[in-house]
């Protein structure tokens, strides 16, 4: 505040005895002493540097100045007293801090978030991606992906992980499992595609994420699963994200080893088809993790209901999609 504006409550103070005539009735509107009224007062003429009243044995009249500036100055407490009420009418939105994985923000997420923000209009939802964290993560190492990245901690964290961080809590969101998908039109270029031994004939497509199982990629768990291990799949084209292999295996650039859940909308759409119906389960999954001070917050308990909520949809979904999906060759078929 500049030095030379008066203070807010010795304005106030003024006013009343201004309208009042008189401290004492000030004093007793304002539930103080009319000693502080008349200290109030003074504290005021000191910063203006001039008188507001006069006093005499038969009270306080005002100077012809104050007189005549006092209309404006109850105009603007009205207006301070309209800007408050006016605030109580718009409470200050709840805001929490929710940190993923650019692919999993992307491709799960928002898609579903408009949901959250319509039934909870006074909740404000920070979504941090923030890359590197996720590219770094093993297995049974979740905290990995919870540092103090961007100078504050995140409310709940959504993360591909194992299990339990010591020191919050942890739930499980949503399964993982992989399948190899393709574009049709990929798969209209060669003959029909019958058996795993033929991927050897497209481009692999690899995700960084793949690092994460150490030595055996996402493609090496698959084909060992299927009895074709012996294919390699270390060439091909490699991507940062799991979306952008997704996005290319979209573009007929080869065949992307990935969870399904990440490419629901381009197998709904038909973009993307599974050629075997071999799909293997994995023992990480899709953590969800929050503090105890997070969970004591309406807000975020409220966040995390929804985001069960959804992943139940998305089981849901997941389950009629492959029930419904045509049959694969019995070559493929896991036992």
């Amino acid at each position: 505040m500049d030095a030379r504006t008066p203070p807010l409550n010795a304005l106030k103070v003024f006013e009343a005895a201004a309208r009042l005539r008189s401290f004492k009735k000030a004093a007793e509107e304002l539930h103080v002493t009319p000693t502080a009224v008349s200290h109030r007062v003074t504290q005021l003429e000191d910063v203006l540097g001039m008188s507001l009243f006069v006093r005499d044995a038969h009270g306080v009249e005002l100077t012809p100045a104050a007189r005549a500036c006092l209309p404006t100055l109850q105009r603007g407490l009205d207006n301070v007293r309209d800007f408050v009420e006016q605030l109580k009418l718009h409470p200050q939105s709840e805001v929490i801090t929710v940190r993923t994985s650019p692919s999993f923000s992307m491709r799960w997420l928002m898609p579903r978030l408009h949901r959250f923000i319509v039934g909870h209009p006074g909740v404000d939802v920070y979504v941090d991606t923030y890359a590197r964290l996720f590219m770094e993560l093993r297995p049974g190492d979740a905290r990995s992906g919870l540092p103090d990245a961007g100078g504050d901690q995140a409310d709940i964290t959504l993360i591909y992980g194992a299990g339990n961080v010591p020191g919050l809590l942890t739930e499980r969101l949503l399964d993982a499992a992989v399948t190899p998908l393709c574009s049709p039109a990929l798969l209209a270029r060669h003959p029909p595609l019958t058996s795993p031994d033929q991927l050897d004939a497209f481009t692999p497509l690899h995700c960084d994420r793949d690092a994460i199982y150490g030595e055996r990629s996402l493609w090496q768990l698959w084909l060992d699963a299927a009895g074709a291990g012996h294919i390699r799949t270390d060439h091909g084209l490699r991507f940062t994200q799991a979306s952008l292999a997704i996005e290319a295996a979209v573009d007929n650039m080869g065949i992307v080893m990935c969870f399904p859940v990440l490419a629901a909308a381009e197998l709904e759409a038909g973009k993307l088809v599974a050629p075997f119906d071999l799909t293997i389960p994995l023992a990480s999954g899709y953590q969800l993790i929050s503090s105890k001070a997070a969970n004591r917050r309406p807000a975020v308990m409220a966040f995390k209901r929804w985001l069960h909520a959804e992943a139940d949809a998305t089981r849901l979904a997941d389950r009629t999609r492959w029930a419904t999906r045509a049959p694969a060759p019995a070559t493929t078929r896991a036992t």
